[in-house]
Parts: C-alpha cells; structure tokens; sequence
C-alpha cells in the first residue's frame, strides 16, 4: 500500500482513506468473538442495557465527546439513545433529532437517485461515460467504458482521488488544522482527469470518492436539476425527512447540531479538540456533504426494508440493495456493502468527514436497522454490526422457542 511517513508515522492509509468518507476496507467494523457471537442476543427487555453498555464507555473514554445510537426493531419500533454532548464547548446531549454531518451516507442518496431515473427509464445500468458525458468530452479509451453501474458500486477502476502533490501537501495541511484537503477537486479538475484516466490491469471493487462525484454529475446532466433538488424531490419529501439536507442552515436544528470533534484524525490535533466543518466543491457536494439525523435515517432505513407505499420507488430501493458481485465481505450494491458474518448477511454503509463518524445499517432478512452517529472521526466503529447480530440472534431463539413441540 502506497505510504507516506511523517514525523515517523505512516499516514498512507490515512491519506488514501480520510476525508469525504471510507468504506469497510478502512474504517472496522467490530464484532462479537465467535465464542460469544451465538450467545449475544438482544431484545425489548435489553436494549437499552446493551446499548448503554457499548455507547457509555465511548463517551466516558472521551472516545468521542457525544453519540447517538438509533435502533428500528423488526416489530417497526423506531428507539433512539444519546450520550455525552453535542458540542464539547457546553452542548447539550444529543437525540433523534440532532444534526451531524453524515459524510458519505449521502452516497447512499445519491445511489438512490441513480436506481430511480434507471427505474423511470432515463438512464441504464449499462450506460457508459462516452454516450452519458456531453460529446466532446475529453475521455480516455478506460474512461469511456466506465458504466453508470460501475459508478454506483465502485468498481470503475477510479481511485479514491487522483494522488497529486497538491493533495498531499492539503492533507499534511489537514493533519494540524483539520482544513479540507478536497478542495481543489473542482468540477473541471475531475472531469480533466478522465482524459489520462488508465484502469488498474485488475479491476475489484475500490471506494471511490471522485467515481461518486462522476455519478452525481451524470444525475444532474441527464436530469437537468442539481442533486439537492433531486434528492429532496424523490427522497426527503415523500419519505418525509425533514430533518436531513444539503444546505443544514436551512434546517431548524442547524444552530444546535452536533460540532465536529478530532478523534483518530487529524493526527496532530488533540482528540475532543473542536475541528473545522468542510465545504465540498460543486461536483463533490453530493458525495459528502449531506447532515441528517437518527430520526430521519431510521425512517430512510425504514423505507428501504418496508417500503415507502409507491411502488416505483419502492422498486428502486430494493434494487440499490441487491449486491452486484458476489463476496464474503464488502460485496458491492449500490452505494451500500454487505458483508457475511457467522452467516448473516449486513448491509451497510459507513461516513467519515471532518469531525464526524457515521453508520447505517441493515439487516434485510429480520427487517432491523441500526444508526450511529458520533460528532468525532473514528476509524472504529464498535456498535453497529454487533447489534444487529445480537438482535438477530435474540429473533433466532425466539422463532426456536415459538416453533418448539409443547408437552
């Protein structure tokens, strides 16, 4: 792996990972040991003590300064818990309807949208960039081949972003301030780096940020309305999410949202120190830059297991969560991945930018999701697959007992 060392640390992962988000190959997902993954199990008469038991100590080991677990159970009961601060300059304890700055859980939206124009008939999964960019696009032989579905589940061949020493002298930069190192990939720069754009001679999947860019991009040429519009036209209103945006200001919580805090990044900031928040360029502004809350994300979640009660859209949600290529781990959908664990299938999604930590996810088969949002940047994430394995293993043992022969 490519590394960089610095002050004698090695900060290659970190400059390939950090920033607009990271997916399973970086950030970690903690589970159970397998010795005591088939004895957890969580239920009504547990969940607050199980989710207090892996949230407090977080917030007590000033792991992160607050946190807010959502949890939506396969009875459709929707709970939310919130520990320490928003703010660690005297916020108060954050709930369901406290802002974070959700980074790349907008992918997820913006895949969203990509399954409901495919779903209208406005574009095709198979369409590539030669006949979706303008003509006269300058696109390499690679670049023109690259498919809308290669976009959505990041498997295009596209770098996280372009390795340039403009990026690395913002991301030294970042390390002390916290500033975005992103802030030169405007629109022209990305849409110029497909003109020398070579594939690696082996294609797997490999989260892109700039692929997302691309995509939104392609959204808003064949649509003719900006990505905000679009998701909140075909998203945010009919599944009523009126607490998630693009343009937070606008929100009535923005004043009390939950600040960015330094965590295990930037390396040279102290952890629980305030971080600055980052503005996206236009072209990576759908990417990355959306801000929601457990609420609204448990309801998101809600209408991707149960549906929303219109059936084109309902269509589209069921077709971003079918996995694309088959893998143990990280196999690609559409802006989500699932993993395998002890025989379950996890969907989910993971955001990581400025001074924020976030994670959605699913478990399809029980119709459970969980949300975790933390107002610092952690690499770890040590609450989210686990309670949804615990939960599936409590359903588990209730179908048992409810199947069992009575005497």
């Amino acid at each position: 792996m490519f590394s960089v060392h610095f002050f004698g640390r090695a900060l290659g992962p970190a400059l390939l990972a950090l920033g607009l988000s990271a997916c399973g190959t970086l950030s970690q997902q903690q589970i159970d040991p397998p010795d005591k993954a088939q004895a957890a199990s969580i239920d009504a008469d547990n969940l607050r003590a199980q989710v207090d038991a892996l949230a407090l100590p977080l917030v007590e080991g000033k792991h992160t300064p607050g946190i807010v677990v959502g949890v939506l159970s396969a009875n459709g009961r929707k709970q939310v818990f919130g520990y320490g601060v928003s703010d660690s300059n005297g916020g108060a304890t954050p709930d369901g309807s406290t802002l974070f700055a959700v980074g790349s859980l907008s992918k997820g939206f913006v895949g969203d949208i990509a399954a409901l124009l495919v779903q209208d008939g406005v574009l095709s999964w198979d369409d590539d960039l030669e006949h979706l960019l303008p003509p006269g696009t300058p696109l390499s032989e690679d670049a023109r081949h690259i498919s809308l579905l290669q976009l959505a589940t990041h498997t295009s061949g596209l770098p996280r972003q372009p390795m340039t020493p403009q990026t690395l002298s913002y991301f030294i930069e970042y390390l002390f301030t916290g500033n975005s190192f992103y802030r030169h990939f405007d629109r022209t720069y990305l849409l110029n780096y497909l003109a020398d754009f070579s594939k690696p001679g082996q294609v797997a999947p490999q989260y892109s940020n700039i692929g997302y860019a691309l995509l939104s991009h392609v959204l808003e040429l064949r649509s003719g309305k900006t990505i905000d519009a679009l998701v909140a036209e075909r998203i945010l209103e009919p599944l009523h999410l009126s607490n998630t945006s693009y343009q937070p200001q606008q929100l009535a919580g923005y004043p009390e949202r939950a600040r960015g805090h330094a965590g295990d990044q930037p390396k040279f900031i102290r952890r629980g120190r305030p971080v600055p928040d980052w503005q996206f360029s236009d072209i990576l502004h759908g990417t990355a830059a959306l801000y929601s809350s457990a609420d609204d994300l448990l309801d998101y979640a809600d209408a991707h297991l149960r549906g929303s009660g219109d059936a084109n859209t309902d269509a589209a949600l069921r077709d971003s969560l079918r996995v694309r290529l088959e893998r143990p781990r990280e196999a690609p959908a559409i802006a989500w991945i699932v993993d395998d664990i002890h025989g379950r299938k996890i969907t989910y999604q993971v955001g990581l930018v400025a001074g924020y930590s976030s994670y959605l996810g699913l478990d399809t088969h029980n119709k459970t999701a969980v949300v975790v949002l933390q107002n610092s940047f952690n690499w770890r994430d040590s609450i989210g697959h686990r309670l949804l394995l615990r939960m599936a293993n409590s359903l588990d043992k209730q179908q048992a007992l409810a199947s069992a022969p009575r005497p």
